[in-house]
């Protein structure tokens, strides 16, 4: 941290000075692609980072994925499905790389205000910092839960470091765990506890896991694959109350059917909002997110935002829509480089997803919708599985969910973001692979 400090003392003067380029507010996945976009591309201005939280930016993906289970091993697996061996998650770029590139790095300060007008950005400690383009690269905050009883201790939320080392402190005492929410970071970390031999019950109100992410198809066979692990997984079935034990901890979780659970461990995984406060209060438009148009351009023609927070107009929803994924994060990061560096393009990359949930690798291309039509491919049997869900719409392959199956997951990628049409005749025809599909439709045909 030494000469990250000195690097921030050493280039504020200049920039409390007014020198002005590009100011990113926050230090995630998002904000340091765009800096290091920026940079790639060619910018020689000034490029400042503003991240809340001290110490270097770090991948988040893994604190709910690998982090919690290298605490209980020796190694772990990388975000991307690579073997890695720390406990500690990988930080998103060296202290080294920020003195290299010439980017200004403010961590453990948030930004109060921001003057549209004199094109000025205030810091919790006071500076003001000149800009000439500003990337809103705030990500998402927890949803809280209006839940009695939800600010007892015991009951955690798991967004940041923070939260995952006080969870990973947790497990080890912990034997009756209690996850509100089947989405994804609920469930990662509900077969975590599991690997730690916690009994785990996970309540969730909707009708199947990751409802909103999944085809109805796949979120009803994780249902039953995650109870084979030994999951007690109640859904249609929320969270009314909490209550403490004798030495003021949470002991209890009491669901929306009456019935009550013991919890010495609880972890609310509900979702998350948009971090647009700030945006809202300078003026900007929201709507579950800060409202950008193609080209990631906020109603101020000099103000961006992208990543989590931002709600962009769709080609792959129909609509305008806030994606929650690194690569989404990373490719509007790299995207918004090129436009405030003069490009006009718009953003159209095609969104993948993943999500490791204990022997369970669920990868994702595209977005899913409640009415595709389906065609299984592969062994769906939970207790060996490899397969993919292949979604159709009109007759032509829209998006892929993929269970242990990588090279499904690369193929869909590719044919989805060329544009090939897959038919769902095709795809029943016996023999058929994703695979194979993509090499007859690019590879030049053999001359006889």
């Amino acid at each position: 941290m030494g000469a990250q400090q000195t690097q921030n003392q050493s280039s504020s003067a200049a920039a409390d000075q007014g020198t002005r380029g590009v100011v990113i507010i926050g230090g995630g996945q998002a904000g340091l692609q765009a800096a290091a976009s920026l940079r790639s591309e060619g910018f020689t201005g000034q490029v400042t980072i503003v991240a809340e939280e001290p110490g270097l930016p770090y991948q988040r993906p893994p604190l709910s994925k690998d982090y919690l289970k290298a605490r209980l091993t020796d190694g772990s697996d990388g975000a991307d499905g690579s073997a890695g061996t720390s406990a500690s998650p990988l930080p998103l770029r060296g202290e080294a790389f920020f003195a290299e590139q010439d980017i200004e790095l403010r961590t453990g300060t948030v930004a109060t205000s921001v003057d549209r007008q004199a094109k000025t950005v205030t810091l919790a400690d006071g500076t003001v910092l000149g800009y000439d383009s500003l990337v809103f690269a705030t990500g998402a905050r927890n949803r809280e839960l209006p839940t009695p009883g939800i600010d007892l201790p015991g009951i955690h939320g798991l967004r940041t470091l923070a939260d995952a080392e006080q969870l990973g402190a947790a497990l080890d005492t912990a034997k009756n765990v209690v996850v509100v929410g089947a989405g994804f970071i609920g469930l990662e970390f509900a077969t975590a506890a599991l690997a730690r031999g916690c009994q785990v019950t996970v309540l969730e109100f909707a009708p199947r896991p990751m409802g909103r992410a999944l085809t109805p198809l796949l979120g009803d066979w994780f249902a039953g694959a995650h109870r084979d692990l030994g999951i007690d997984l109640r859904l249609n079935e929320g969270i009314a109350s909490f209550e403490a034990g004798d030495d003021g901890r949470v002991a209890l979780a009491v669901s929306t059917t009456g019935d009550r659970y013991p919890a010495d461990l609880v972890v609310a995984g509900v979702g998350v909002q948009p971090n647009d406060q700030l945006a809202a209060a300078t003026g900007l438009e929201t709507a579950n997110g800060i409202v950008v148009d193609a080209r990631l351009r906020t109603v101020d023609p000099d103000i961006y935002a992208i990543g989590d927070c931002a709600a962009f107009p769709c080609v792959h929803a129909g609509g305008p829509f806030r994606l929650e994924s690194v690569q989404n994060a990373t490719d509007q990061a790299r995207h918004v480089a090129k436009v405030i560096l003069g490009a006009d393009e718009t953003y159209e990359d095609l969104p993948w997803f993943w999500s490791t949930q204990g022997p369970f690798r669920l990868q994702m291309a595209n977005i899913v919708r409640a009415d595709d039509e389906t065609v299984v491919v592969g062994d769906a049997d939970p207790a060996h599985p490899k397969f993919s869900v292949l979604c159709f719409r009109d007759g032509i392959l829209a998006a892929v969910e993929s269970v242990n199956m990588p090279s499904d997951h690369l193929s869909a990628r590719k044919i989805l973001a060329a544009g090939l049409e897959i038919t769902r005749e095709e795809a029943l025809s016996a023999g058929f692979s994703l695979r194979a599909a993509y090499k007859e439709r690019t590879q030049p045909a053999a001359v006889v």
